[in-house]
């Protein structure tokens, strides 16, 4: 009977809002974006949890530095003046429903265009 591989070690890490910007259109991370967490309130309102620069991978990895709750939250992506980009800015709501995960919300940012997707 051969030698079984132990399961890896369960994850340890909370859960989190985290985010990867690329630049499709260089081919290469978006560096030194800005990003900015809000949890919307019952009314809508926006509270801001957090703002962040991206890193040199165009990542934020840890957005919330708290506890996740359930709730709307806003992601809003704002683009460095001089960046030769037609979009300025972008927000995006989502729901967290299952605070047991974490929640990745990456975008590509090219000069004309903005997409952005559940990622994992």
């Amino acid at each position: 009977m051969p030698d079984s591989v132990p399961p890896p070690p369960p994850t340890t890490h909370p859960p989190t809002i985290s985010t990867h910007v690329l630049d499709p259109g260089r081919g290469r991370p978006a560096v030194g974006l800005k990003v900015s967490l809000y949890r919307l309130e019952a009314d809508g309102r926006p509270v801001r949890v957090s703002e962040s620069l991206t890193d040199g991978d165009g990542r934020v990895s840890d957005l919330l530095g708290r506890p996740m709750q359930a709730g709307v939250y806003r992601l809003r992506f704002d683009v460095p003046d001089g960046a030769a980009t037609f979009f300025r800015t972008l927000a995006v709501d989502f729901e967290v429903s299952d605070t047991s995960r974490a929640y990745h919300v990456p975008l590509l940012l090219a000069p004309f265009s903005m997409s952005t997707y559940r990622g994992s």
